[in-house]
């Protein structure tokens, strides 16, 4: 667990640098005990008796092996201290089981070093791989980890397959319900993942440099733990990656990066950039946009009977591709942590005077903000607004434009295609797309 930023940080906390509360003496051992990988994997039957006829709830459909990874799931047992959102420690060493599932290269010398530890999100009832992207992911060589640490998506786990999950408990037994033990939880799996040796899950990969991420509802609650449970505890984690969400308002020695898309800014007022600190705005994006949706519609239908369908006001999901940001956004977040390369700047969304109404163009799509070739080379409105059942605020909107509007725009299709190319480019060379996104763009 060799890494500057945790160096740094315990080295700041112990100097008494930041204006937080003592650190208590660290537990006696703080990394849970790791069991697995578990049998079973896709087919199965979650409700079979057996352990070794299930597989792990929500099991991502992409064939992995031909790109070179596996797929594994883990329990995490331990004691867990308990924290309440204002950062008051109401529990000590309360026993917890849990799971994380793995995903990472076969091959160590295809491993970049830096592991993605995602807070799973629980917003729909159910842990949600909010943040797990395949072609980013296994293209650069990352390890994706996600965390089962609330008490919804345990229980929701628990009933799906018994087999499998029915002893897991994050509650203390039912004491701890308002997920007092999630914080402690979710960095012990941080400490298991960095662990080395047999025990590790990591499968001989030695992670070099350990990222949390969470999305939105996970943010809010990675917030509560880098604002006020982290300045009493260990650091773990070298640098956090708050998604579509809310991010800390502490200046810590971690370096956060807030990545948001236009559903998510609601006022021109925002936190200013600083060396520990970076926020892009995603000009178009939703909260929960079209690739997203896509991907999880097979394994709804596998694992919950059926996806989810939504009655909004106007067409939803944004196609805006957000994940290419995001995907970015790790790229400079491990190169910030591992080398201290801040990453760039970022032109934030732009507002009206009165500081609540986003700007927008004759189109009606956004102005400013990171502007991608599917909103600054328009063939459809897509916008991150939406109105309607459920979640339907969430998903933005997506209204392909009728022909007498693409024929202005585009007198043919050569000058379609070079503008497209024209600003992938320029995205490429700001930092804001990867290059390998930006070639799967072309026309």
């Amino acid at each position: 667990m060799s890494s500057t930023w945790r160096r740094l940080a315990a080295a700041i906390v112990v100097s008494g640098l930041l204006a937080v509360s003592p650190a208590p003496a660290a537990a006696a051992d703080p990394v849970p005990d790791v069991d697995g990988p578990v049998p079973g994997s896709v087919p199965g039957d979650p409700l079979a008796g057996d352990v070794a006829d299930t597989y792990p709830f929500f099991s991502t459909p992409v064939d992995l092996a031909a790109r070179g990874y596996v797929e594994e799931e883990f329990y995490l047992s331990g004691a867990a201290d308990g924290w309440t959102t204002d950062g008051v420690q109401v529990a000590t060493d309360v026993p917890y089981t849990t799971r994380i599932v793995v995903r990472r290269p076969a091959n160590p010398k295809r491993f970049n070093g830096t592991a993605l530890v995602e807070w799973q999100n629980v917003t729909a009832g159910y842990d949600l791989d909010a943040l797990w992207n395949a072609d980013s992911v296994t293209r650069a060589g990352y390890a994706w980890i996600g965390v089962s640490a609330q008490r919804v998506g345990v229980d929701h786990l628990r009933t799906w397959s018994p087999a499998r999950y029915g002893h897991l408990d994050v509650t203390g037994g039912g004491a701890h319900t308002a997920d007092e033990l999630s914080y402690d939880i979710f960095a012990q799996a941080g400490e298991a993942v960095a662990m080395q040796g047999a025990d590790s899950p990591m499968g001989g990969l030695e992670v070099r440099n350990l990222l949390a991420i969470g999305a939105s509802q996970s943010a809010s609650r990675m917030t509560v733990y880098y604002d006020n449970v982290l300045p009493r505890t260990r650091p773990v984690f070298d640098g956090f990656g708050f998604i579509v969400g809310s991010a800390p308002a502490r200046a810590g020695a971690e370096p956060v990066f807030q990545v948001l898309s236009e559903t998510d800014v609601r006022t021109a007022r925002r936190p200013a950039d600083t060396d520990r600190f970076r926020r892009w705005e995603v000009a178009g994006a939703a909260h929960s946009g079209y690739q997203g949706q896509v991907y999880r519609a097979p394994i709804s239908e596998r694992d919950l009977g059926g996806a989810p369908q939504y009655d909004c006001d106007r067409p939803p999901f944004s196609r805006i591709p957000m994940h290419h940001v995001t995907a970015a956004a790790y790229h400079h977040l491990a190169r910030w942590t591992e080398h201290g390369t801040p990453p760039p700047l970022a032109e934030p969304l732009a507002f009206e005077a009165d500081g609540v109404t986003k700007k927008r163009d004759a189109l009606g799509l956004a102005l400013g903000g990171i502007r991608l070739s599917q909103l600054a080379v328009p063939t459809a409105l897509n916008t991150g607004d939406n109105s309607g059942e459920s979640f339907c605020f969430l998903f933005g909107t997506h209204e392909p434009f009728d022909e007498q509007t693409l024929s202005r725009l585009y007198p043919n299709r050569g000058s379609y295609v070079s503008a497209v190319r024209k600003v992938d480019r320029a995205n490429v060379r700001s930092g804001y797309l990867l290059p390998a996104d930006a070639r799967s763009n072309r026309p």
